[in-house]
């Protein structure tokens, strides 16, 4: 087997020709990838049932199970995905804030590819794809780590992306992919200075923060979602039980899924009953405090600390009873992940109260935190959501995958 840090030096030395190549070039490649995995199906599915079946004989949760499956609409919206990022627009070569200084020289930032990107993620195979071909668009060559869970699917998947980049002239190794998935490969990876430009982790809690804090090279922190939706004093109860139901049930098992609920105490006797029935459809288990549990009897488990603080991923739901807006931010504020939070009010004031000082990537009022996605924000597919605050925040589309360089243009000016 290959090792990482020969799978490094590949992506390493490919990296030149992605970051020369044109537009057209790449789109040519892109459109080879979709092809490719419209045609191959049938080949990718029978890969993805392999590991869907020895998930479930190990035991995977439901939500971990529809994460990692791929059905043919799942595999047709991949297709869709990487031909809407070949119809964007390149970011590199593009210069921005081009000035005049007042000796003459004029200075302008152009983005660039930011080099070698590795990613480290779990057991979403969509990931392979939508990484790559984001960062081949970029300009940029991606080592790819997946999950054990996922494996045979994304050695299917990134095995298709390399023949569709040689057909096209583009190097395969632009797309490497880490087969071995033992835990040393993810250090080895972790370990790539000099090789990594940035490494990128995306998955639970505990692979994030292994990376942030054993990293070597540069880390984009992305992905925790413990995020929260307040219900306040003045909110449309009926728009709240959708939103809070969109929330929590529509894709429990990503990122921007809603993880815990806190309710103002004079709407709390109306409106929690009403969102119960309606997350008992999908039954939904509710870890309530005190309050909630006063409201809707046993059906309530008792929340425990850790539930505030835990990414669920799961038909699971936190609930808490809180005074006012100012107790339920001072909650985010001691136990959100900076990822996405939602305000349910038709108070103008509180709103934009909650909106200034509720530190996250994406602040809502009164829509669902699942709109948190590179699509939905009209960048094309994502690489992750950024949970950090330096180079970039939220989803990160193409234009986070590029650095800058400063042009200057002088007639012979010296300082």
């Amino acid at each position: 087997m290959i090792t990482v840090k020969e799978l490094g030096g590949r992506a390493r030395a490919a990296a030149p020709a992605l970051a020369a190549a044109g537009t057209a070039d790449k789109n040519r490649a892109l459109f080879a990838v979709a092809d490719a995995l419209a045609a191959r199906e049938e080949e990718i599915l029978a890969a993805n049932r392999k590991d869907v079946e020895a998930g479930r004989a190990g035991g995977m949760t439901s939500a971990l199970l529809d994460r990692l499956t791929l059905t043919p609409a799942r595999v047709a919206g991949m297709v869709g995905g990487v031909r809407q990022v070949a119809a964007l627009e390149d970011p590199v070569g593009q210069t921005d804030h081009v000035v005049r200084r007042p000796n003459g020289l004029l200075i302008g930032a152009r983005r660039v590819p930011l080099g070698v990107v590795g990613l480290i993620y779990e057991a979403r195979p969509n990931v392979t794809v939508d990484a790559a071909v984001l960062c081949l668009k970029a300009g940029n060559a991606v080592l790819l780590r997946g999950g054990k869970e996922a494996i045979h699917t994304n050695r299917c998947l990134s095995a298709l992306m390399r023949e569709a980049l040689s057909s096209c002239g583009l190097p395969a190794d632009a797309v490497c992919f880490v087969e071995d998935t033992a835990r040393g490969s993810a250090v080895a990876m972790m370990e790539l200075v000099g090789v990594l430009d940035v490494l990128i982790p995306r998955g639970g809690a505990g692979l994030i923060r292994s990376v942030v804090e054993n990293a070597r090279v540069p880390v984009i922190e992305t992905g925790v979602g413990n995020c929260h939706a307040y219900v306040d004093t003045e909110a449309d109860l009926e728009m709240a039980v959708r939103i809070v139901d969109n929330g929590k049930t529509s894709r429990p098992s990503v990122c921007n899924a809603l993880e815990t609920l806190l309710v103002a105490r004079p709407v709390a006797p109306a409106f929690l009953p009403l969102v119960k029935r309606k997350l008992d459809e999908k039954q939904v288990e509710l870890r309530g405090c005190p309050e909630t549990a006063a409201i809707l009897g046993d059906a309530v488990r008792p929340a425990v600390e850790s539930d505030w603080e835990t990414e669920f991923s799961d038909y699971i739901l936190a609930v808490k009873v809180v005074s006012d807006a100012q107790e339920a931010m001072d909650h985010i504020a001691r136990y959100g992940s900076g990822h996405s939070e939602v305000i349910i009010t038709n108070n103008y004031f509180t709103a934009q109260r909650f909106v200034d000082r509720v530190d996250a990537a994406a602040v809502y009022v009164n829509a669902s935190t699942r709109f948190t996605d590179g699509e939905e924000f009209g960048l094309g597919a994502e690489i992750g959501i950024s949970t950090q605050k330096m180079h970039t925040r939220g989803p990160m589309g193409l234009a986070a995958l590029t650095s800058i360089k400063y042009v200057v243009h002088g007639t012979g000016q010296v300082r």
